[in-house]
């Protein structure tokens, strides 16, 4: 095996971990969404990032609630070349449910790790409420939220 097989290989074992307790089926095809953000985070690529969102999606950022895809994707673009600009994102399924054939709802535990940090600082953990949405065969955020976590 050539060394960028290889290389691909263990990052697709990387990624299958990222799936918990949910890596196939129907409730783990609902959560490539969420990876797939955190995917579009970690290359800090706002237009990757926001396309993953339905049209009308919405994320709560702080106190700020984004209401369409080209206010994520203009606070994304921001972010990234700011105070995002290196960092990566962790998220880690607690539950995901399917509403319907065509809605799921996941909670995640994690957070953004800063350029140069191998983790997340405990007092920034949040736990994230994600509704996502089956459109065209595909699974898009419909909504995406966060809260911190305090023990």
């Amino acid at each position: 095996m050539t060394e960028k097989a290889a290389s691909l290989v263990e990052s697709a074992k990387q990624w299958a971990t990222y799936y918990g307790g949910y890596p196939n089926g129907e409730k783990g095809a609902a959560y490539t969404a969420a990876l797939r953000v955190r995917a579009a985070w970690d290359a800090n690529d706002a237009d990757a990032f926001a396309d993953m969102f339905v049209e009308n999606g919405s994320m709560l950022v702080g106190d700020r609630q984004l209401s369409n895809r080209e206010e994520i994707r203009s606070y994304m673009a921001e972010a990234f070349s700011g105070p995002y600009q290196g960092s990566t994102l962790t998220e880690e399924p607690i539950e995901i449910r399917l509403l319907n054939d065509t809605v799921a709802l996941a909670v995640t535990d994690g957070g953004i790790i800063p350029r140069g940090a191998n983790a997340v600082d405990p007092a920034n953990l949040v736990r994230g409420t994600w509704i996502i949405r089956k459109t065209d065969r595909d699974w898009r955020i419909v909504s995406r939220q966060t809260s911190p976590i305090k023990g």
